[in-house]
């Protein structure tokens, strides 16, 4: 079995942030947020893999800066707020495939006295696509976008919102006002 090289994965590529219903402009720093809570949905990004199916929504948040001042993202914060106000943070992309617990071993049956190897069930939440599609700028110069995914463990809900804290301007460490984004979907 050969490595996948990153030039063999499918290219999934996002609209501008002012093409989607969510989305919110502070300072010139438009910021839109797409929940891919459906399988149909998350197959365009993931391709076999639905993390909804294991109770993760993943969350695409797509940011393009007309501003003139590069601005800092190392430090932002973005958390998922529920309809009842409660603040599910986000999982970092390195941390989702243990969302699944591991199986205990089974206790009794045949066993062999020479240990065989045994071809396990690889951890579906282990894919490339999670990882490789997370939101990684920790910078977003002047005149540029950015994009990628946020993981939440939980389910969409009508009424909930994105909040996004801790942007600031690089030269100056001014922080911008946050983002509240209404997570809205098209009606169908």
């Amino acid at each position: 079995m050969g490595l996948v090289c990153a030039k063999d994965q499918p290219k999934f590529v996002p609209g501008p942030a002012s093409s989607y219903l969510s989305k919110q402009t502070v300072d010139k720093l438009t910021i839109a947020a797409i929940p891919y809570d459906t399988e149909e949905v998350a197959k365009t990004a993931f391709g076999k893999v639905d993390p909804n199916h294991y109770g993760i929504l993943p969350i695409l948040v797509v940011m393009d800066y007309a501003g003139d001042k590069a601005l800092f993202l190392e430090n932002m914060t973005v958390s998922y707020v529920a309809p009842d106000g409660s603040h599910i943070e986000a999982t970092p992309a390195s941390e989702v495939p243990y969302v699944i617990a591991p199986k205990r071993p089974s206790v009794g049956g045949p066993t062999s006295p020479i240990p065989l190897p045994r071809k396990g069930k690889k951890n579906p939440l282990n894919a490339w696509e999670l990882q490789g599609r997370a939101f990684a700028a920790k910078m977003l110069p002047p005149h540029q976008s950015a994009h990628g995914f946020f993981y939440f463990h939980t389910s969409y809900f009508n009424a909930s919102q994105l909040y996004i804290t801790g942007i600031r301007e690089a030269a100056t460490g001014k922080e911008l006002f946050y983002f509240e984004i209404p997570l809205v979907k098209k009606e169908p």
